[in-house]
């Protein structure tokens, strides 16, 4: 479904702008319907600027990405752009930057309507089923500015607004790295929800390779720009063939116990 080739991306800085800092070099990756894919490193690593290129959001230096059989740069118009957005769609680690403080809660979940082209008269109720959708009352949201909200209640906004766009694929850049521990669980629990309900393909970035190990159908490990490994979970924690790898593998002891409160969450109430 995403096709990523040769993907670069060279900023350019300097009183000259002849300072060159390769951010991302020669990434290729793909991602099929329904998969969830790890892009795991640390901070600086090309990560988040990887996700922005995929997002349309920041245009690659050099490479191609495709979706769909369509390259995503040659999409001309306005209202092609609004489609891929509606199908490709992102969910950002900081919850409490994704919303404008000036604009209410509501707004952007109309915003998604319109990217759906959504124009009957139910909108309202559509809204409100979302919210319901993903454990929010509507009466504690709608009408609300962000500052009166909590960080576990914005991240779930946002989920609301890819439950009305049903995208088919998430662009999630460290969804839960920025919200207390209580609400992590809940916010990972609705994105598999969403990956078993519509087949939604995830792109899911984090510097915790544990809970890459449990999430994900596949990890690519990235480092200083480039994916230096890719595998199956088990055969990355198990069988790690970069030094790189077997760094952050080092520190999994310390939070897997965590993530196995996770899995046992999950189990317990899935369905």
């Amino acid at each position: 479904m995403l096709v990523v080739t040769n993907l670069q991306k060279i900023y350019m800085s300097g009183l000259l702008r002849r300072r060159r800092t390769i951010a991302v070099e020669g990434v290729t990756f793909s991602i099929a319907e329904g998969e969830i894919v790890s892009l795991v490193g640390e901070s600086g690593s090309g990560k988040t600027t990887t996700a922005l290129m995929v997002l349309r959001l920041l245009r690659p230096t050099a490479g191609k990405i495709e979706f769909m059989g369509q390259d995503i740069w040659k999409i001309s118009n306005s209202e092609e752009v609004k489609r891929y957005w509606q199908k490709v769609h992102g969910i950002f680690q900081d919850p409490y930057a994704a919303f404008n403080p000036l604009y209410k809660a509501d707004r952007i979940l109309y915003q998604a309507l319109d990217l759906t082209l959504n124009k009957d008269n139910n909108r309202l109720t559509t809204i409100r089923e979302a919210l319901h959708a993903v454990g929010l009352r509507p009466e504690d949201v709608l009408g609300k500015y962000p500052h009166q909200l909590s960080g576990g209640q914005k991240q779930r906004l946002m989920i609301a607004r890819c439950y009305l766009l049903k995208p088919k694929l998430i662009v999630a850049d460290e969804p839960v790295s920025m919200i207390d521990a209580s609400s992590r669980a809940g916010i990972l629990k609705l994105l598999l929800e969403l990956r078993e309900r519509y087949a939604t393909a995830i792109l899911f970035i984090t510097h915790d390779l544990g809970l890459a190990h449990y999430v994900s159908d596949r990890i690519l490990v990235m480092h200083k720009g480039k994916i230096v490994e890719e595998g199956r979970p088990e055969d990355i924690i198990n069988n790690p063939q970069h030094t790189y790898t077997k760094k952050l593998i080092s520190d999994i002891p310390l939070i897997m116990k965590k993530w196995d409160e996770f899995a046992d969450f999950h189990l317990k109430t899935k369905g």
